[in-house]
């Protein structure tokens, strides 16, 4: 391949990288905003807060239950027309979830944002990794999850939109934006180019459902990844989840405070974490086919004795130092997962098994949430809860060491 050559395709491969950036922040924002529109949405459409709950709740079920097919549909599929159509009927669904007049009318649109969204992270991180083959793929990963967290960060801007207008407001805009971002990507968002398949070899098998699952689950390591995966979800939900309560009650804060060092700073440290996770693993793995195992595996050994302290003391400098360092390591298992889960499979399962991990990680993120104030309900402080974070994080880290890939990484 001629120098100019290489030169293109990875400005290509960058280009799609920024292009799915765009679209997983909105991804977050379109998902998020409405929990943050609460007395707005009941205002105009009365509602019990178990109702409201409900809400959320019917996306996470339908987002879970459905990931596992939606990468199936990745990797049987192109991969770029799944994330345009998937961008294309969320948003759709956002538009029409501002015409909404009524508690079911709004159960019915979130439970089709669930069933649409569901198909784009597979997609969008399996396209990634067609596009950044070796030395590029963890900060590759790594930018994509930071325009994830940065959607997460914004969607206070559904809240701040409604006040000063209507709570369906922010719904009508980013709905449009995203419908008009679908068509225009429709001429720039590609899928990666095949290799060509020599003479005499079989071409590629049709992708089947069940023959994915058995490839996957026969493989010990997906297994431990599958385990891996769910403990950091897990214990994800149990400190992102409840930090909030735990900045009000532990150190007597007001509600916008708390709600500052909970995601301001925590956020913040993700974003920069994901970033130097993806450029150390990267840097580590020319030297060492396993480098981008042991990156994340060693920022959760650091997370976990951050968790412990920050769960002792009575400082809140302390403590909000703490929560800052469990961030910024922890988000190396963001940036990575992917790029490892590439290291154990075959390339047309990578989708599938990135769908399996969304289906556990969702599952698991609703138990922690359900158990977290189960606990509480029976008296037990956040300060012992997070303790168990933390050897839930040893865990997850150890399920992660144990992992083998079966391949190094193609040049």
């Amino acid at each position: 391949m001629e120098v100019r050559d290489i030169k293109h395709t990875m400005s290509r491969a960058w280009l799609v990288v920024g292009l799915l950036f765009i679209i997983a922040m909105l991804n977050y924002i379109d998902r998020t905003m409405i929990t943050t529109m609460r007395t707005s949405i009941v205002t105009a459409i009365p509602m019990s807060d178990a109702q409201f709950g409900l809400l959320t709740a019917v996306f996470l079920w339908v987002y879970g239950l459905f990931s596992p097919l939606a990468g199936f549909f990745a990797d049987r599929f192109s991969k770029a027309k799944v994330i345009l159509i998937s961008l294309f009927i969320w948003s759709a669904v956002t538009w029409m979830t501002a015409y909404a007049t009524s508690f079911h009318e709004l159960l019915i649109t979130r439970a089709l944002m669930g069933l649409s969204e569901a198909c784009y992270i597979p997609a969008a991180l399996a396209l990634i990794m067609d596009y950044h083959k070796t030395t590029t793929r963890s900060l590759a990963n790594g930018i994509h999850m930071a325009g994830i967290m940065a959607g997460q960060s914004l969607g206070f801007v559904g809240g701040w939109i409604a006040e000063g207008h209507q709570w369906n407001t922010a719904f009508f805009a980013f709905g449009v934006f995203g419908v008009v971002y679908a068509v225009l990507l429709l001429f720039l968002l590609k899928d990666a180019p095949k290799t060509t398949t020599p003479a005499g070899e079989k071409k590629q098998e049709v992708i089947k459902f069940s023959r994915a699952l058995k490839a996957l689950f026969r493989q010990r390591s997906f297994v431990l990844l599958v385990v891996f995966f769910a403990l950091v979800s897990l214990m994800t939900w149990l400190v992102i989840g409840w930090l909030p309560t735990y900045f009000q009650e532990k150190f007597h804060l007001s509600q916008t405070k708390a709600g500052i060092y909970s995601t301001g700073y925590v956020f913040t440290a993700a974003i920069f974490g994901v970033l130097t996770g993806g450029v150390l693993a990267d840097q580590w793995s020319r030297i060492h086919p396993r480098g981008r195992i042991w990156v994340p595996a060693i920022g959760l050994c650091i997370a976990a004795p951050a968790i412990f302290l920050a769960s002792y003391t009575g400082i809140l400098a302390v403590a909000i130092s703490c929560f800052v360092v469990y961030a910024f390591t922890k988000a190396f298992t963001d940036t990575n997962t992917m790029p490892v889960l590439s290291m154990l499979v075959d390339e047309k399962y990578r989708a599938t098994g990135y769908g399996i991990l969304n289906f556990c990680g969702t599952l698991v993120g609703g138990i922690a949430l359900y158990f977290g104030g189960a606990l509480r309900d029976a008296a037990i402080g956040l300060g012992t809860i997070y303790q168990c974070a933390a050897l839930l994080i040893l865990l997850a880290a150890a399920a992660l060491f144990s992992v083998r890939p079966q391949k190094e990484p193609r040049a």
